[in-house]
């Protein structure tokens, strides 16, 4: 299954894309060992700079991929079963998010007190405004993500002062679901207590433009292969222009005392995902395609069978993260181990005294948690290929 083309049949899977998406799940181990290594997300020192700034090709190339499926999946079942299909499925994320996943966070149950609206539940609600727009044009699901995805920044000639004042009145919240992200006040809290981490816009805008790529997926070979080069060098090209003079697509850059130059450079804005941050991760990887298409060995093998379920490896792996960390806690730092049950990842407080790992340490328990997950992923992978009960098709 190294090769599709636009003979094969739409219901084969496209060995690039699973390659790729392994990826990503691997790099967002790393990320989340680091959480519960109490490592800083920003820091000016190189090594702990790229330990996180590698892992910000996760969530851009993930939500890309998911648009891919739902193409390759509608090609199959047609607008009406998809647009079901993906209604479905974003409640079950979105629900999954706000309950498993969160305990598996925090190991507490104090929904009351903290309530994360992370990766899953930007997915969810992304896959339930899709559900409409996979019964228009091509052209136009694409136009509406190439909008959002290089629109939105337009926000940054919004004074602060306007800011705060949207965010203050009657559909803050609202707001702040849809763009700006932050804490929300719910069920008479004192203090915001439903935390938006990722903002509906503009991921909507890279599943609708991955939906739209999918149509490339199925060229035959070598014009899909010129295609994804054009466009993934492309996207670098521009990156590099309108970063390099501070143009449009983010904040300005600069060199300074607590940040070198070419750090600040590829230090883009995440939250909310500027069209430099995107660009930069996206461009990239749709270039490297090609390459993946005709990854062979182990490692890519092993790879795809992440890439074939990447919903039981996002569920089993925060979990075991978590609990890989209170055993070295209890072995290294047995006091620190009450705030492993703190508030993550976004609101857990400072580490304490002495807790926080060497990357050492962080890059072999995420290799350790790999290898580990990689028994249970590939049995299911094999379980979905055997089988073809449809509830299947929803994990």
């Amino acid at each position: 299954m190294g090769e599709t083309t636009a003979a094969a049949g739409p219901s084969e899977r496209i060995h690039s894309v699973d390659v790729v998406r392994g990826l990503v799940m691997v790099l967002m181990a790393i990320d989340h060992v680091r959480v519960y290594a109490g490592v800083p997300a920003w820091s000016a020192e190189p090594a702990i700079f790229f330990t996180r700034w590698v892992t910000h090709f996760c969530a851009p190339v993930f939500v890309f991929l998911a648009g891919n499926s739902a193409f390759l999946a509608g090609r199959r079942l047609g607008p009406d079963a998809l647009g079901r299909r993906l209604l479905v499925r974003g409640a079950l994320l979105i629900l999954l998010e706000l309950t498993l996943v969160r305990v598996a966070w925090t190991f507490n149950f104090d929904f009351g007190r903290y309530l994360l609206a992370g990766v899953l539940w930007m997915l969810g609600w992304c896959m339930i405004l899709m559900a409409p727009l996979v019964r228009l044009p091509l052209r136009l699901v694409a136009a509406f993500g190439a909008l959002m995805i290089a629109g939105h920044n337009l926000s940054a000639l919004l004074s602060e002062a306007t800011v705060r004042a949207l965010l203050a009145g009657p559909l803050g919240w609202l707001l702040r679901i849809l763009y700006f992200g932050g804490g929300i006040t719910v069920g008479g809290s004192a203090t915001p207590n439903f935390l938006v981490l990722y903002s509906l816009v503009p991921w909507i805008g890279v599943m609708a433009v991955g939906y739209a790529f999918g149509a490339v997926l199925v060229f035959e070979r070598r014009s899909r292969d010129r295609t994804c080069l054009a466009i993934g060098l492309a996207s670098v090209a521009l990156f590099l222009v309108l970063r390099a003079f501070n143009l449009y697509g983010d904040w300005p850059w600069a060199a300074s005392a607590q940040m070198p130059g070419w750090l600040a450079f590829l230090n883009t804005t995440k939250y909310p995902a500027s069209l430099l941050f995107l660009l930069m991760t996206l461009g990239p990887t749709i270039a490297a395609l090609p390459f993946f298409e005709r990854a062979s060995g182990a490692p890519s093998r092993v790879l795809a069978v992440f890439g074939r379920v990447p919903f039981a490896y996002y569920l089993l792996h925060i979990p075991l993260i978590h609990a890989v960390a209170l055993l070295i806690s209890l072995v290294r730092t047995p006091a620190a181990t009450g705030w492993l049950f703190h508030d993550h990842p976004m609101r857990p407080g400072p580490a304490p005294q002495g807790y926080m790992w060497s990357l050492w340490l962080l890059y072999g328990v995420t290799a350790l948690v790999v290898a580990l997950l990689y028994f249970p992923c590939r049995a299911f992978a094999a379980q979905k290929a055997r089988r073809a009960h449809a509830w299947l098709s929803y994990l």
